[in-house]
């Protein structure tokens, strides 16, 4: 397995990362119960297959996913221990209502909490969560915001930062200020309006690229049904606030995976690998983050590091896609 450079920094990281999202647990933009024994063995796990980076954030379960992911990696020495990447802009009060605030002061009290439930005394990269919240709204903070996060590396409590769901006017305000590591954007098979501007933009600025999202929220695993799908807890936000789990999306979305089945079958892979493949075909794309619930499913995608597909196979793959989706992931 090769570990590419992610931007123009000196991380080199594994082709795909492991994301936490899911295993945060129950809250307003969560995927239900989840058990915490599981979630460790997930992150282990994936140390374990070669993953070198894990993608998380304050607000996965409000603080309970950077306290598990510190867990999880107590006892790895510094040869073993894998680089962690975190975010800010969305913050909670006591009635656990979720705000985007990107003001200064909110910037470096995150950053403290993180470093504290993480349990560390530098983050290796912090990421702009979004530039706004409900996204698509005006972000008038997030040079304020890129400015502190600049601050905090010269101050030794960063070493790296990036963005997350920014455009490409976005990414030129703050260039302007720091330099970019990298930006975090949705990207699958059902999800592919960065290909248009921001993934070039990207290229031709040097800014490293991680996916998120790459079998779309689980839809494109293979494991997927609509009875699957009907039993999913009504906490688990994928049921209620996904477009693409639902009519008319979801019918076209299934047959779908079935063209990634098949292609599949021949390099005994599953959908999910290939959807994953299909995602880091691109030379723009660093990497891909890929979330687990257990170790069972690390086992199932990791494999997905070494696997490329081939032109025609990729050929074939983009005269069946669905309509693309719009960007409306909650991450």
């Amino acid at each position: 397995m090769r570990f590419i450079p992610l931007g123009k920094s000196h991380l080199e990281i594994s082709p795909i990362g492991l994301g936490t999202w899911a295993i945060g647990g129950e809250w307003s933009f969560g995927w239900g119960p989840q058990d915490d024994a599981a979630s460790i063995a997930a992150i282990q796990r994936a140390v374990e297959c070669g993953i070198n980076w894990i993608d998380t954030a304050p607000v996965y379960g409000l603080g309970h996913a950077e306290k598990i992911v510190a867990q999880a990696l107590k006892g790895l020495g510094n040869a073993k221990k894998p680089y962690v990447f975190t975010k800010c802009g969305l913050v909670w009060g006591g009635n656990k209502n979720v705000k985007h605030r990107l003001k200064a002061d909110s910037i470096r009290t995150e950053v403290e909490d993180s470093l504290k439930r993480l349990e560390t005394d530098v983050l290796d990269l912090v990421q702009i969560h979004w530039p706004a919240f409900p996204p698509g709204g005006a972000a008038p903070h997030i040079e304020e915001a890129w400015q502190t996060l600049a601050d905090l590396i010269s101050e030794g409590k960063i070493r790296h930062i990036g963005v997350s769901n920014f455009s490409v006017s976005e990414l030129e305000r703050v260039q302007k200020i720091a330099p970019i590591t990298s930006l975090q954007p949705p990207y699958s098979a059902l999800m592919r309006e960065v290909e248009d501007d921001i993934l070039p933009f990207c290229e031709k600025n040097g800014i490293g690229v991680i996916v998120y999202s790459p079998m779309h929220n689980g839809l494109l695993s293979g494991k997927m049904t609509r009875a699957r799908i009907d039993a999913l807890p009504a906490s688990d936000w994928r049921k209620n606030g996904n477009p693409a789990f639902k009519e008319p999306h979801l019918s076209q979305n299934l047959a779908f995976v079935e063209v990634l089945r098949d292609i599949g079958k021949r390099h005994d892979r599953s959908p999910g690998e290939v959807a994953i493949a299909w995602t880091l075909r691109l030379p723009s794309v660093t990497g891909a983050i890929v979330g687990a619930r257990n170790a069972a499913q690390v086992d199932g995608f990791s494999a997905a590091m070494d696997f490329r597909l081939s032109e025609s196979e990729i050929a074939e793959i983009k005269h069946k896609l669905p309509a693309s989706i719009g960007m409306m992931s909650v991450r």
